[in-house]
């Protein structure tokens, strides 16, 4: 995935923001976090040659500590957006307090405040709304939110760069196992006026 600016293009006008339902763009931000928690997971497996020393002690006291609390945050960030998705798609708090084993009021709490902070960066893909918002925003997640075929053709490549690589012949996935999922708004029909 590469970042920068993308939205200048022809295609990025036709397929901007607006083009996406917002469940589908925050399906997308759900992605990303689990593409981000997988690669954090996956960096943390491989033991480094110089991680322990001859004696079995450890070189670098609290790095894979520091590995496992990043892994960690990952996984909140994922099971966030997977909230706040689900409540963009129409479920209710009651739905998300029982998946998560909670009472649904303990659902809002937790993450009504998130909820409120994506509708927001919905409504104002180009950066507007509260600094605050932004500056806790991954860029990556303004990427989506602004440029959300883009992001998820981004995340395609991901997707089926780690299915080669993994070697498990998922024959199920199409060439488009992301950007292949969202759903586009309805066009706008023009009202009629009647004389």
């Amino acid at each position: 995935m590469t970042e920068g600016n993308p939205g200048g293009n022809a295609e990025n006008m036709m397929d901007g923001a607006s083009a996406y339902t917002d469940a589908a763009r925050a399906r997308l931000a759900t992605a990303f976090e689990a593409c981000d928690l997988a690669d954090l997971a996956r960096a943390a497996v491989p033991i480094g040659e110089h991680e322990l020393r001859p004696d079995g002690g450890v070189r670098s006291p609290g790095s894979v500590l520091a590995d496992a609390a990043q892994v960690l945050a990952a996984a909140r960030r994922f099971l966030e957006a997977a909230a706040v998705f689900e409540r963009l798609g129409g479920a209710s708090w009651q739905l998300i307090g029982d998946v998560l084993g909670v009472e649904a009021r303990a659902a809002r709490v937790r993450f009504a405040m998130a909820e409120a902070q994506v509708r927001e960066e919905l409504r104002h893909p180009e950066g507007a709304g509260p600094a605050a918002a932004r500056a806790e925003a991954s860029w990556w997640r303004a990427y989506a939110t602004g440029s959300p075929l883009e992001a998820a053709r981004d995340l395609d490549d991901w997707v089926l760069r780690h299915a080669d690589a993994d070697g498990n012949g998922d024959s199920s996935l199409t060439t488009t196992p992301v950007s292949g999922g969202l759903v586009r708004t309805e066009p706008q029909q023009p009202t009629q006026h009647h004389p």
